[in-house]
Order: structure tokens, then sequence, then C-alpha cells
């Protein structure tokens, strides 16, 4: 491993795909990914892992079936394990994630925008 300093900003001007994980680091058995969002996803859940929001531009709502979470930029949220939601960013949201690399992007639902393997950048 040759550990890089990893600028923000430059890895989000990459890409342009909206609720498509990119991997920009590893650590610990967990994967480091930033994603754009925009629009409604889908309502899922990780049966085995927990899943963190970590807002780095724009806001993000995460619906659940009882309650909605309301995030902006420099906020954070960790979804517990097999908990349903849905993530809804009405404009452009550019978002950090710490998951385990078993995590699977939409949780056991197959859907169009499902990322088996997500890629690095």
């Amino acid at each position: 491993m040759n550990p890089e300093k990893v600028n923000l900003q430059d890895k989000f001007k990459l890409f342009n795909e909206y609720w498509t994980p990119k991997i920009i680091g590893e650590l610990n058995g967990q994967q480091v990914k930033l994603a754009k969002l925009k629009g409604e996803f889908l309502w899922h859940d990780h049966k085995d892992e927990d899943e963190m929001f970590l807002i780095i531009k724009g806001d993000l709502q995460i619906q659940f079936r009882d309650k909605t979470i309301n995030l902006r930029e420099g906020e954070m949220y960790i979804v517990p394990k097999g908990v349903e939601h849905n993530p809804v960013a009405k404009e452009e949201a550019w978002v950090l994630f710490f998951e385990p690399t078993t995590t699977k992007h939409t949780g056991n639902i197959k859907d169009q925008r499902s990322v088996e393997i997500p890629d690095w950048i």
C-alpha cells in the first residue's frame, strides 16, 4: 500500500454519475467511498452492516418508515444495520461513506442502479 494524500474536491470532479459510489481508499476492512446523489434512490437495508453518510456538499434526506433525517453539509448520520431507508437529494449532494468491503450498494435489492463492484478513482 502506498498512502497518498487525497483531495475530496478533486476526486468528486472525476465523475458525474449519480448513485454510483467510487472507492477512494481502504482501511481495516472498510472502504472509503464517494458518491454524487440526486433525486430519490430506493428503499433498501443492509442486513449485516451499518452505513455512514457524511455530507460534503448539499443536503440529503434519509427517509425511514417512521421519520426523516435531514442532513446538511458537514453533518453525518449512521443508519443501523437492518434498518430500511431511502436516501433522497432534491439537488445534487456529495456524500462520503465508510462501509465494510462486503456492503452491497442496494442491499439485497436488484435494481438498474445496483453497483456490484465500485470503481476506484
